[in-house]
């Protein structure tokens, strides 16, 4: 099943959802939005009990693998695509995964590359106070939400509905793009205090099942020195010594 993925990469030369990728990124750069799945009521006592302020640093080897979650929807899709077989072969119909149109190789990979474009950031700095939220992504767009009792936040834009908002212990960014695509961030904080993640996943109108991907980061001090790793679709692992 690991060709699969490699199969998958070298028909993907213009992928459908990266076509839109593109002008979208440059767009996602003017936006400050946010949002979740359900727009919840929001409770005070949420901003009190979680505090993501401080400055933190991704943790490659606690994060996911970007080409094994690729893979991993590639099998899942192939499962679906197995089931309708068996259970609709007399009907014709069933998904394909191919070179075009919905669940394509082309449209699975631009998911996967979507995912790895947002959430590239090796760096975060986050401000907050009683009503408000500031995620800075070190060469990435900011993610900021006010939040206040009883309400949620909800823009609307040139570039479509940005929705923020607590469930629960966790905060939900997410952002519904044109083309059929939608971002969702979701951000959570280990019980110790001292490890974020992030989980971010990526929808889209032209593969039936979303891709998520998690990125976990630990509390750093800026003023310390250290070696930096990336890992990414097409660059694989990549790491560097750098001093702040």
């Amino acid at each position: 099943m690991k060709s699969t993925v490699d199969d998958a990469v070298q028909v993907a030369s213009v992928p459908i959802v990266v076509r839109a990728i593109a002008g979208i990124f440059v767009l996602l750069w003017l936006m400050v939005g946010c949002s979740s799945n359900t727009s919840r009521p929001l409770a005070f006592d949420n901003s009190a009990r979680v505090d993501y302020a401080g400055f933190w640093e991704l943790n490659l080897g606690k994060s996911d693998n970007i080409r094994a979650r690729l893979d991993t929807l590639v099998r899942e899709l192939r499962r679906r695509v197995e089931r309708q077989a068996q259970g609709k072969s007399d009907r014709g119909g069933a998904m394909v995964i191919g070179s075009s149109g919905s669940n394509s190789a082309p449209s699975i990979i631009g998911l996967a590359q979507m995912a790895d474009l947002v959430t590239r950031s090796q760096l975060l700095e986050i401000e907050q106070n009683t009503h408000s939220i500031l995620l800075k992504r070190e060469d990435n767009f900011a993610l900021t939400c006010e939040f206040f009792k009883g309400s949620s936040e909800v823009q609307q834009t040139a570039y479509g509905t940005e929705v923020c908002g607590w469930d629960s212990h966790q905060l939900l960014f997410r952002m519904f793009l044109p083309d059929g695509l939608s971002i969702q961030h979701r951000v959570s904080m280990g019980a110790a205090g001292d490890r974020l993640n992030i989980a971010t996943t990526i929808y889209s109108d032209q593969v039936s099942y979303p891709f998520t991907l998690n990125r976990v980061y630990d509390r750093y001090d800026p003023d310390k020195g250290g070696i930096r790793c990336e890992m990414t679709l097409t660059r694989g692992k990549v790491c560097t010594t750098e001093s702040r």
